[in-house]
């Protein structure tokens, strides 16, 4: 899995019904994207839940890696993005688990995005199970429809990804909080929701090999 997000940036004074319009007409074209779990159409008002700018920032989880090439290189969906707004930094995280309400009664109304530094002593290994396990019982909890968390091994930060049918009623300080206007999840129920070892550690020496030689 991959998470993946861009920030857009629109002035102070830009009418967020272009953005709301845009995603009206165009989101439904990703409602049946091969390779993509999830796309949540988000946007930031100015002056609404903290917001102090106004943005578009759709979150992104690929069940497929192959289809984040297609969608980024292959000159269909994201070029619309660089025509109309330029070319946006494309935030990305190796995707660990995402837990999900297994139906969603109504349509995500929130997203709540959380990233954390992680220090140069954290054991990320320890890090990523509790925050596993924090995520899905959210979900079991009724607090979040899903729970998803990633991390850039190149700067080492950590991210969580919640949707919820209603404003959470708890946002942590570090949270940034969206309105989610649509969202796309052909492949949703083929996201992740545990990490497989796909190698066994070695066993620890003994002694006894020496003995027998």
């Amino acid at each position: 899995m991959l998470a993946m997000q861009y920030e857009i940036t629109l002035p102070a004074d830009y009418d967020m019904r272009i953005i709301r319009d845009r995603v009206a007409a165009g989101g439904h074209l990703l409602d049946a994207y091969p390779g993509l779990g999830l796309k949540a159409f988000l946007i930031r008002e100015r002056g609404v839940d903290g917001a102090t700018a106004n943005q578009y920032a759709p979150f992104y989880l690929w069940a497929d890696a192959a289809g984040a090439a297609s969608f980024l290189w292959s000159g269909a969906g994201f070029t619309a993005i660089l025509r109309d707004f330029g070319r946006p930094v494309v935030q990305t995280w190796i995707g660990g688990t995402a837990h999900q309400a297994p139906r969603w009664r109504t349509a995500p109304a929130y997203g709540m995005r959380v990233k954390t530094a992680l220090a140069a002593d954290a054991n990320f290994v320890a890090l990523a199970r509790a925050t596993d396990a924090r995520l899905a019982d959210a979900v079991d909890a009724g607090q979040a429809q899903l729970g998803a968390y990633g991390v850039d091994p190149r700067t080492w930060e950590l991210v969580t990804f919640t949707l919820h049918e209603q404003r959470p009623d708890r946002v942590p300080d570090t949270a940034v909080l969206f309105q989610v206007l649509h969202t796309s999840a052909p492949e949703r129920r083929l996201l992740p929701d545990r990490v497989t070892p796909r190698l066994v550690p070695p066993l620890a020496p003994t002694g006894k090999e020496h003995a027998d030689a």
